[in-house]
């Protein structure tokens, strides 16, 4: 009998174990992960940025969790000796009809504290990024970045250093809750009892919320982001980190270029539907995840109204013609032989019955069951703020 028990061993789950062990350290804490490793998933397969809350609506649960959590992963990064890269950001509106969304993107970093945000012109735009070329551009100097796998790995690792058991290699099939524990059945081995459950299972999180016996009206919809990225010889085009403004009615940012802590530079990613929730891969369909897309209706809804835009989205993922168009936008001198296909991730995009991108924070809680339905991006920069902030629902109940 575990006095909690995590479902998902991604960044937001491991921090959770984390914090709750920290808090009670009389409890005994279990995390299940369906993979052979954690942080298998969202934590492993994005760019690395920890964001500084520069898009976030002021007041949103998603930008005081941002704002809070960036300084909390920079502390812990920097206690446990996790190299992170101060590279700088530049946000370049490169039409008139993105200055408008640039303002008002300068209003909410400052709103959300974003520090040193400045707005810059042409010439201060080329001293930063001597290959950007832009009307006019937000700086973010602060702007760093990570590798979210050394961070997971590393939470795991303390994790269990307090007591945490973290299984491995354990789906789990159904939750049923009965008189004063929870009972998880496991795919493969004996099922699990645990006082309370705490559910981040990403890809998967609406699935086992309705295993469970919720109903989220709200469903995942996984989107594929694809990466391109540039050869050793290229790399000096980008300095640090070069945005567009992007199109604030989505959560998406627009392909962009990053260069991580090891120095290459990612171009990407675009954002097209995944026929599967792990389609990594083009050619990758699983037919009961096409099936749930297919017969939501808020698929439909989202489709009807922003097709124009899936359609770009959907040109970019099979032309790298018009990939790299979209990227010289931001850099001219960028050309098609200096990039090479460079790996995808899937996002787990929340989206609710009216064809809404659900942008915030989603939790569902069923005691003894707390389910984050949406731990939405930026979720591996802000994964200790939320953690703690799950912490406060189950540790002191």
């Amino acid at each position: 009998m575990f006095d909690l028990a995590i479902i998902g061993g991604g960044i937001v789950g491991l921090a959770t174990a984390l914090r709750c062990v920290t808090v009670r350290p009389d409890w005994r804490v279990v995390v299940l992960e369906k993979e052979a490793a954690v942080g298998a998933h969202q934590t492993g397969h994005n760019s690395g940025v920890i964001h500084s809350g520069l898009y976030y609506r002021p007041g949103s649960a998603r930008a005081r969790f941002c704002a809070v959590g960036s300084r909390m992963m920079r502390a812990f990064c920097e206690e446990h000796g996790i190299r992170v890269e101060v590279r700088g950001k530049v946000v370049v509106a490169t039409r008139q009809d993105e200055l408008a969304a640039l303002d008002e993107l300068h209003r909410r970093g400052l709103a959300n504290g974003v520090d040193r945000l400045t707005v810059i012109g042409p010439e201060r735009l080329r001293e930063i990024e001597p290959h950007a070329a832009g009307l006019r551009a937000l700086h973010v100097p602060g702007a760093a970045v990570v590798d979210f796998s050394d961070v997971a790995s590393k939470m795991a690792e303390l994790a269990a250093a307090a007591g945490v058991e973290i299984s491995t290699k354990t789906a789990v099939k159904g939750i049923k809750t009965t008189v004063g524990t929870v009972r998880l059945d496991i795919a493969r081995g004996e099922p699990v009892e645990a006082k309370r459950v705490v559910t981040c299972a990403g890809l998967y999180a609406d699935r086992l919320a309705r295993k469970e016996g919720a109903r989220p009206r709200e469903r995942v919809i996984p989107f594929r982001g694809e990466y391109y990225a540039l050869a050793e010889a290229r790399r000096h085009l980008c300095r640090g980190l070069i945005y567009p403004v992007p199109d604030l009615k989505f959560p998406f940012l627009g392909v962009h270029f990053t260069r991580d802590v090891n120095g290459e530079v990612e171009a990407g990613p675009n954002a097209v539907l995944a026929l599967a929730r792990e389609g990594y891969r083009k050619d990758q369909v699983s037919p009961r995840d096409l099936i749930e897309i297919l017969t939501y209706r808020g698929f439909w809804r989202l489709a009807a109204r922003h097709w124009k835009a899936g359609a770009g989205e959907l040109k970019r993922s099979f032309s790298r013609k018009a990939f790299v168009r979209a990227l010289a936008r931001l850099v001219p001198d960028i050309r098609l032989e200096d990039v090479r296909p460079a790996g995808a991730g899937v996002r787990a995009q929340v989206l609710a019955p009216d064809g809404h991108l659900v942008d915030d924070l989603l939790v569902i809680e069923r005691p003894p069951v707390l389910h984050v339905c949406n731990a939405v991006s930026p979720a591996a920069t802000s994964a200790l703020a939320i953690a703690e902030h799950i912490t406060q629902r189950v540790a002191y109940r």
